[in-house]
């Protein structure tokens, strides 16, 4: 089970091109998000354009910001076959996934992060996804699945995803993002 918080971009104001204010499980540091439809039309990403298989009906989008970013903060478990004593035995694994993608041949793309770090909030290991060039999409609007797989790292509290847009032209923001996913595995003793 991912313990990312709406990673589907399911939940929350949208539906529409518009920025919102406010995106539920994660915090705007920068830009103005949008939360668009599937099929919008103006060029967004159709139902049956190239992207996740189990879609929602929404995903996210930059907007019109020339960069955008939205953080989330997630708490590792602290006890079980994921929790701290597994962890700092080095028998945790994680994966990180992420649906990220564009507009046709366009530059604008999105990009995750996976920092994990320490009680202290020192960063231990990175793990970075995307952006999903326009060459990687064959120059359509579509949505590339992105995964990084490796151990947790040893003394592991807490994972700080940043999920970033950044607009290579135009006036729209279209990097999208779909499909975020963290999940962790305990190894077989």
């Amino acid at each position: 089970m991912s313990l990312v918080v709406n990673g589907d971009a399911e939940s929350g104001p949208g539906g529409t091109a518009e920025p919102v204010r406010s995106v539920p499980g994660w915090r705007i540091l920068q830009g103005a998000p949008a939360v668009v439809d599937y099929g919008l039309g103006g060029g967004y990403p159709a139902p049956d354009d190239p992207g996740p298989a189990a879609r929602g009906r929404r995903f996210f989008a930059g907007g019109n910001s020339p960069r955008t970013a939205l953080v989330q903060d997630i708490a590792l478990p602290r006890r079980g076959p994921t929790g701290r004593p597994a962890v700092d035995a080095g028998r945790v694994r994680y994966a990180v996934t992420a649906w990220l993608g564009g507009y046709a041949a366009q530059e604008d793309g999105a990009r995750l992060s996976a920092e994990f770090r320490d009680a202290d909030g020192t960063p231990l290991a990175l793990s970075v996804l995307g952006p999903a060039t326009a060459a990687e999409r064959g120059g359509r609007t579509a949505l590339v699945e992105h995964t990084a797989t490796a151990a947790v790292p040893p003394g592991a509290r807490g994972v700080r995803l940043l999920l970033v847009f950044t607009r290579g032209g135009g006036t729209s923001n279209d990097g999208y993002a779909d499909g975020i996913s963290l999940t962790l595995r305990g190894a077989r003793s």
